[in-house]
């Protein structure tokens, strides 16, 4: 389950223009599960 959503951001993010290696966009993949983790917070706390 986990395998295939970072497999899924990672694919998303090498076609980002400014990313060349894994290393370039460990941070931005980083801000995604941390935005996702907000916005599922925010879903539970409103039901």
């Amino acid at each position: 389950m986990f395998e295939q959503a970072f497999k899924n951001i990672d694919d998303t993010l090498r076609k980002d223009a400014g990313c060349s290696s894994e290393l370039d966009y460990i941070e931005q993949t980083s801000w995604v599960l941390f935005l996702k983790y907000l916005d599922d917070l925010e879903k539970e706390k409103a039901m």
